[in-house]
């Protein structure tokens, strides 16, 4: 039997949660990506994979976008955000992170970098 990793059921409930709750810059993102406006390809909000909660995965490109605000400049949450990414990059899965800022700022360059990782 497949060890299945992702959306276990106890995680169920803070999943709900968080896509009640985005961040600005997460609905920001959310509302360019979702129902497969980006190349066509199909992007899930919080996603659950192992223990770790993702803001955005396309399983069909094994890519996990995250986006960081100020929070993730504190010490303590790059070293756990570090440790995150080598465990799920361990998984066969690409992590690329943008800063809450640049989702608004930069949108356009937010995007072709996500476009960069996909495979034609």
């Amino acid at each position: 039997m497949k060890n299945n990793i992702h959306n276990h059921k106890y995680l169920e409930e803070r999943r709900k949660e968080l896509r009640k709750n985005l961040t600005s810059a997460e609905a920001a993102l959310w509302k360019v990506i979702q129902k497969s406006q980006l190349k066509g390809r199909k992007f899930r909000r919080q996603h659950s994979i192992k223990n770790f909660i993702v803001d955005f995965y396309c399983a069909s490109e094994k890519l996990i976008i995250e986006l960081d605000g100020a929070y993730h400049l504190d010490f303590v949450q790059q070293n756990y955000d570090a440790e995150r990414t080598k465990t799920l990059e361990a998984l066969g899965l690409k992590v690329i992170r943008f800063e809450n800022k640049l989702v608004f700022e930069n949108m356009g360059s937010v995007l072709e970098e996500i476009i960069s990782y996909f495979k034609e």
